[in-house]
C-alpha cells in the first residue's frame, strides 16, 4: 500500500513548472560549468588554512536534488557540485542525531554510546563529554568556529551545549525539530517550549523569520565581521527539510502544479534552502573568502517517503539500514581542488569529515585516538586517476543492541558467532550485510508518477513477509538492493559477520536515559534549555555488554504513537487527492 498511497502526483507535473525568481540576493556569482568537461583547474598552492564551511541539511531524499534527476529546482547545488566533486559512494546515518555525532566526533556511533535512537529532549544525555570535538580540533589549528543551525546533540547541562564544545558562537535549535517561524517545539501532549538560542541565552525576539532564511543571513553577518586573512569555520546545519513542512508562499507557488500536497511543501523548502546556500556562496565570494575556501554539502539521512522526501531509486527511508537511509548526497566545492568537474566514487563515510578537515586546516591529530574516519581530501581532490583513492574499505553502518529483535533471528542463524535478531548492518568492500529489522524495506517510486511499470518492487512487498533475519547484496553491481545473496554465498555472510563480532567487541554501553521531568520547559521560563546542575552526574544506563542488553526496551508514549499515526494518516488520505 506504501507505493500507491505516495503517488498522487501527474506525470504533467514534470513538465509545468512555473519558474518564478524571487532573487533576494542579487544574481548568482557561483560560476557556470565549464563547457569542457574535461577541462582541469591547475593545482592551486595552500598558503594558509582554507576557510571551512560544511553545510548539513535535514532530511533531505537522495532524489531530491537537480542533478540526480529530481524534479525539484536546485540550481545553486547542481553548479556548486557540476564545477566541484560529486561524491556518488558516499554514506551518512539513518537518523539524525547519529549522523551528527559521527560528524563532530570522527567515531562510530558504537564508540559513543549513541548507537541506539536519538537524543530526545526530556533525556539527561549528550554527545560524552570527553570527546574531543571537530570545532575544538580547528580552534587548536587557529579557526574561528561558528555554528548555525540545528545541534541536536543534547543540552541537559551547560558543558552539553555547543558553546562549551568547540563553538565561538551558535545561533539555532537544541531540539531535533521546531516550527520553522514560532521555534516550538512538542515533546508530546502538552510539553512544549520555545527552542531558539543565540548562544546560551534563549533568542527570544527572533520570533516571526522563517529559520531557513534567519540562519543564511547570520552566516553573512559572520563573514561580513571576520576578516579573510584568518581562518574560519562555519558549520551551517539547516533545519529544513524536516518537518513540519513550512515555507514562504512564494516558494510553493512554483509548485502548485504538483497534486501531492506534502510534497509540494517539501520542493518548496528544497529550493528555498538552495537559495540560502546561493546568498551564503554570494557572501563568501563579496567578502574574500572564495578563492581560499572548501564547502562540504551533505544530507544527515534518507528522506521520509510520507513528509514529501525521495530516495528513489534506492530502497528504503529515513530510519533504515537501506541505501535510502544510508546513502547521502554529498559534494565538495572549492578553487583548491586539484581535479574538479567530476564525479567520484571513492568510498566515503560522514566519519571521515573530522580527520579530513582537521588535516585541512594544518591540525594536530596525532593525540586523538580511535578515530573510525580516514582523510579522504586526496581521493577527493585528486581521485584514483592519480593514484590517490580512498583509504576507507569498509562502513559499520551500525549495531544497535535495543532496536526491537527481528522475531526470526538467532545465534543458529548467525553461524553461532552472532545473533541475528540483533538490528546491525556493515559494508566490507562491494558487500553489504544486514541483520535483524532494517526497517522499512520498500522502493517507493517518485510521487510524481502515477503508473510505473515493472515488478520487481512488488515482488519484495509481497515476499516481505519471509522470516528472514540475514540480507547479503553486492551493493556495487547491486545499488537497489534488489537481489538477495544471503543463500548462495554463506561464505561471504560468515565473514562478515566475523566483522560485526570485531566491532562489538570495541562497543561501549549504550547510552539512553529515561526522561527526566526535570527537562520541561515550564520549569526552565517556557524555553528547552539546560535543566541539570554542572555537579549533577552523568545520568546514563548502561554497564553490561552491547548485546546483553537485548532486553531493556525505552519507555513508549502511546499517545505519542497514537498522534504520530493519525500524522502519517493523514499526510497519505492528502496525497491521493487529485
Amino acid at each position: 500500500m506504501a507505493v500507491y498511497a505516495l503517488t498522487g502526483f501527474s506525470l504533467v507535473s514534470l513538465l509545468s513548472f512555473g519558474y518564478l525568481s524571487w532573487d533576494w540576493m542579487k544574481p548568482s556569482l557561483v560560476a557556470d560549468v565549464a563547457t569542457d568537461p574535461m577541462e582541469k583547474s591547475l593545482p592551486p598552492t595552500f598558503t594558509r588554512p582554507p576557510h571551512i564551511i560544511f553545510i548539513l541539511t535535514d532530511d533531505q531524499g537522495y532524489h531530491d536534488i537537480g542533478y540526480h534527476g529530481s524534479d525539484i529546482q536546485t540550481p545553486t547545488l547542481d553548479r556548486l557540485a557540476a564545477d566541484g566533486v560529486k561524491l556518488e559512494n558516499y554514506y551518512i546515518q539513518p537518523i539524525c542525531t547519529p549522523s551528527r555525532s559521527q560528524l563532530i566526533t570522527g567515531r562510530y556511533q558504537i564508540h559513543t554510546g549513541l548507537q541506539h535512537s536519538i537524543i530526545r529532549p526530556r533525556q539527561p544525555n549528550c554527545l560524552p563529554l570527553d570527546q574531543v570535538t571537530l570545532p575544538q580540533k580547528l580552534q587548536e589549528a587557529g579557526y574561528s568556529t561558528h555554528m548555525v543551525g540545528k545541534w541536536h546533540l543534547g543540552f541537559y547541562k551547560r558543558e552539553c551545549l555547543p558553546t562549551r564544545r568547540g563553538f565561538d558562537t551558535f545561533l539555532g535549535s537544541l531540539t531535533g525539530n521546531v516550527d520553522y517561524y514560532t521555534y516550538d517545539n512538542c515533546d508530546g501532549p502538552g510539553v512544549c517550549g520555545y527552542d531558539l538560542h543565540e548562544g546560551e541565552d534563549v533568542a527570544w525576539d527572533q520570533s516571526g523569520k522563517y529559520s531557513t532564511f534567519l540562519y543564511a543571513q547570520r552566516v553573512n553577518k559572520i563573514l561580513a565581521s571576520h576578516s579573510p586573512k584568518e581562518p574560519i569555520f562555519i558549520y551551517v546545519a539547516f533545519q529544513a527539510v524536516h518537518t513540519p513542512l513550512q515555507s514562504p508562499k512564494e516558494y510553493i507557488y512554483r509548485y502548485r502544479s504538483m497534486g501531492n500536497v506534502a510534497r509540494r511543501k517539501y520542493a518548496a523548502m528544497v529550493t528555498c534552502m538552495d537559495e540560502a546556500v546561493k546568498n551564503i556562496t554570494w557572501a563568501l565570494k563579496k567578502y574574500g573568502y572564495y578563492d581560499n575556501s572548501v564547502i562540504v554539502f551533505s544530507t544527515d539521512n534518507g528522506g521520509q517517503t510520507f513528509s514529501g522526501g525521495s530516495n528513489w531509486p534506492l530502497r528504503g527511508r529515513k530510519g533504515t539500514y537501506w541505501e535510502g537511509g544510508v546513502r547521502g548526497i554529498g559534494f565538495v566545492h572549492s578553487p583548491l581542488i586539484k581535479r574538479k568537474r567530476r564525479t567520484s566514487w571513492a568510498l566515503v563515510h560522514i566519519t571521515d569529515w573530522y580527520p579530513t578537515l582537521v588535516s585541512l586546516a594544518r591540525g594536530n591529530l596525532s593525540n586523538v585516538q580511535g578515530l573510525d574516519g580516514y582523510n579522504v581530501w586526496p581521493a577527493i581532490s585528486e581521485g584514483k586517476d592519480e593514484g590517490k583513492e580512498s583509504p576507507r574499505t569498509e562502513i559499520l553502518h551500525n549495531i544497535d543492541p535495543l532496536y526491537n529483535h527481528a522475531k526470526y533471528g538467532s545465534l543458529e542463524d548467525g553461524f553461532g558467532i552472532w545473533n541475528t535478531a540483533v538490528q546491525a548492518s556493515i559494508r566490507v568492500g562491494e558487500w553489504k550485510l544486514l541483520t535483524g529489522d532494517p526497517g522499512y524495506s520498500d522502493w517507493i517510486p517518485p510521487q510524481t508518477l502515477t503508473n510505473f511499470p515493472g515488478s520487481w518492487w512488488n515482488l519484495e512487498r509481497l515476499t516481505n513477509g519471509l522470516r528472514k533475519s540475514v540480507w547479503l547484496f553486492n551493493i556495487t553491481a547491486d545499488p537497489y538492493e534488489r537481489y538477495d545473496l544471503s543463500e548462495q554465498r554463506p561464505d561471504v555472510v560468515r565473514s562478515l559477520l566475523m566483522r560485526l563480532v570485531h566491532y562489538n567487541r570495541t562497543a561501549i554501553p549504550v547510552r539512553y536515559p529515561a526522561e527526566n521531568p526535570r527537562a520541561h520547559p515550564d520549569f526552565n521560563g517556557g524555553a528547552w534549555g539546560p535543566w541539570a546542575s554542572e555537579d549533577d552526574g552523568e545520568e546514563w544506563e548502561g554497564g553490561r555488554e552491547p548485546l546483553k542488553s537485548r532486553n531493556k526496551k525505552k519507555k513508549k508514549c502511546k499517545i505519542c504513537k497514537l498522534r504520530s499515526f493519525f500524522r502519517k494518516l493523514n499526510t497519505r488520505l492528502m496525497s491521493n487527492r487529485i
